[in-house]
Parts: C-alpha cells; sequence; structure tokens
C-alpha cells in the first residue's frame, strides 16, 4: 500500500518492463486487500459459529446432568433405567480404598 502510493508518486504509468508496471502492480494490491476483506469477514462468521456452538454445547451438557438426576429421583441412582439414562448404578460404583498412613508427623520411624 505504501509501496504503491511511493511508486504512483514516481509516475502513475510507470512501466519497468517484463510486466512491472504501477497499473499491474496497483491490480494486484486492490485483489489482496478485497480478498483479505472476504478472508476477515469469513473468520468473523468462524468466531460467531463457534460461540454459538460452545454455549449450546454448555447448556445441553446442563441439560443432560439435569436429565439424568431427573431419572434418577423418579426411578431411583439404582434402577435400571439409571443405568440406561447414561448414569451408573450406585451398586456399581466402585468404593475408595481406606487411605493408609504416610508416616508423617507423629510417626514412630527412628530418623
Amino acid at each position: 500500500m505504501k509501496r504503491l502510493a511511493g511508486l504512483q508518486s514516481i509516475d502513475p504509468a510507470l512501466d519497468l518492463g517484463n510486466g512491472l508496471t504501477v497499473p499491474i502492480y496497483a491490480t494486484e494490491v486492490n485483489k489482496l486487500e478485497t480478498l483479505l476483506g472476504s478472508y476477515n469477514s469469513l473468520l468473523s462468521r468462524v468466531d460467531e459459529a463457534s460461540n454459538i456452538t460452545n454455549d449450546q454445547e454448555k447448556y445441553v451438557r446442563e441439560l443432560s446432568e439435569r436429565m439424568l438426576e431427573g431419572v434418577g429421583s423418579k426411578y431411583g441412582h439404582n434402577s435400571n433405567e439409571y443405568e440406561k439414562a447414561g448414569g451408573k448404578r450406585k451398586s456399581e460404583r466402585k468404593r475408595p480404598s481406606p487411605k493408609k498412613p504416610t508416616g508423617g508427623e507423629g510417626s514412630t520411624k527412628a530418623a
């Protein structure tokens, strides 16, 4: 853009040979500006679509949790219906094992 202005200030019809003319250069610079404008517009639309999609994913995730809890409330968290809805039945959950002492403060180990 600055280069085009500089070249035009030398001579608007400058011809350096081998297809290197200010009018050709100006045409190509204008094409690039048009393409960049279109590209940036598309990026903006993609960003908007991404935001809408992310918002919908969050909403459906929350709705899914509420639906599962609703099934749990209606049929119980240990029911076949709860499992069908994607929950893990209480009877099938792995119980955490008790933690063993680590020998921290108050330990009787000799140093």
